[in-house]
């Protein structure tokens, strides 16, 4: 079966048009990293703006040295570059001044000059401020009919096990590559899909099917070959491509941080998961794989079933877009947060509030959609095997 294999993964790597497939990948991997690494900004003492390595290398207590930088003449000219200038000297310490408008301006709201009039004294309560803005939030009028009382003393306990106090370091490589991560993992759904989704469509569209399924084992290790193969390159040009963009990413950008919490950063300040960069990269890159394999096998089931490629290419796209024309519809909420789309972005799913009760336990989106896709995909190979094992020769 291994030369069968082979033969079929060297008519998905040599076909022309997946060639030309390919080298759009290559380039997607190549502005994708790009856009991950400018992503970071850094400004000098002369208010210029620099990205990229420059800036990765130039960002290395915040009340008192924020404090002395907001009565300089910098800070208090109208002039926008002689701002800048201030500003420079608050980025090394941004994200901590970030945390502290978080923290004492509401759950739902932000303030960024709300860290320069916080005191000594308030400053203390800087971790009892996450959790008390959250319980005031879930029990306003708003939210309090959302959320039953076992959900809200969920999320409530979950902020009140997050680690204190936070280790801090510059982190943003981890930050950069988890921004641009779903980008690069969808993409790559949508491109692989056009190679893979002929594994079981070419013969019959080359008029090849009697020919194939009339050979001796053209009905049982022949299409054993194919889902091989099909998993082999699946997982080959995923992970080559995300090692790929995860290197290029740190090496510019750097590895420190990997284990600061991940309410460290602005975006995930709110997020009731206690884990941390590294554990949310691990998360993300696992789930996106299992999101490639689910939909891409699905792919390959549409093809064997309707041995329509031109079909089986939608799958990817359909699963991908009709989230977004359905997420302004509330009531589909937690429906569409197991969605397989989520499994492609799961350093977003992160950061939402999607809770769901299984018996007497409240678990978030995430640990769902990876047990259930999971087992999901594993029932997938035996019945794209029996469904294009019954194909009829015409």
């Amino acid at each position: 079966m291994m030369i069968m294999t082979y033969f079929e993964l060297k008519k998905i790597f040599s076909k022309p048009v997946n060639k030309i497939i390919f080298i759009i990948l290559a380039v997607t991997l190549c502005v994708v990293s790009y856009f991950a690494i400018v992503s970071v900004g850094y400004v000098d003492e002369n208010g210029s703006t620099t990205t990229g390595i420059a800036a990765a290398s130039a960002l290395r207590k915040v009340l008192e040295k924020n404090a002395f930088i907001n009565n300089s003449e910098e800070y208090l000219s109208k002039d926008v570059t002689e701002n800048n200038k201030a500003y420079s000297k608050k980025q090394g310490f941004s994200d901590i001044r970030d945390m502290i408008n978080r923290a004492y301006g509401g759950f739902q709201s932000y303030n960024y000059y709300r860290a320069d009039s916080v005191t000594q004294e308030e400053i203390s309560s800087f971790y009892d401020r996450r959790t008390a803005n959250l319980a005031e939030w879930l029990h306003s009028d708003e939210q309090k009919q959302r959320y039953s009382k076992q959900e809200q003393q969920f999320l409530i306990a979950q902020y009140e096990k997050l680690e204190t106090p936070f280790y801090y370091e510059y982190a943003d490589g981890w930050k950069a590559l988890l921004e641009y991560a779903p980008t690069i993992i969808m993409l790559l759904v949508l491109i692989t899909a056009f190679p893979i989704s002929g594994i079981f469509s070419d013969e019959i569209q080359l008029k090849a099917d009697s020919i194939f399924f009339s050979a001796k084992s053209g009905r049982n290790k022949a299409i054993a070959a194919k889902i091989k193969a099909g998993f082999i390159a699946v997982t080959s040009i995923y992970w080559l491509t995300i090692m790929l963009y995860s290197g290029m990413v740190l090496a510019v950008l750097g590895i420190g941080g990997a284990d600061c919490a991940i309410q460290n950063g602005f975006s995930n300040w709110k997020s009731f998961y206690n884990i941390t960069y590294l554990q949310d990269y691990l998360l993300t890159v696992s789930g996106g794989y299992l999101g490639n394999l689910f939909i891409l096998f699905l792919s390959m089931l549409v093809s064997a079933k309707t041995h329509s490629k031109a079909l089986a290419v939608t799958i990817p796209f359909m699963l991908l877009f009709m989230p977004s024309f359905l997420s302004g519809i509330s009531v589909l909420s937690e429906v569409l947060g197991l969605l397989p789309d989520q499994l492609l972005q799961v350093c977003t799913a992160i950061k939402t509030f999607n809770l769901y009760q299984i018996g007497n336990k409240i678990v978030g989106a995430v640990p769902i959609i990876l047990i259930m896709y999971f087992i999901l995909f594993c029932i997938l190979p035996p019945v794209l095997y029996q469904v294009y094992r019954k194909t009829e020769i015409k």
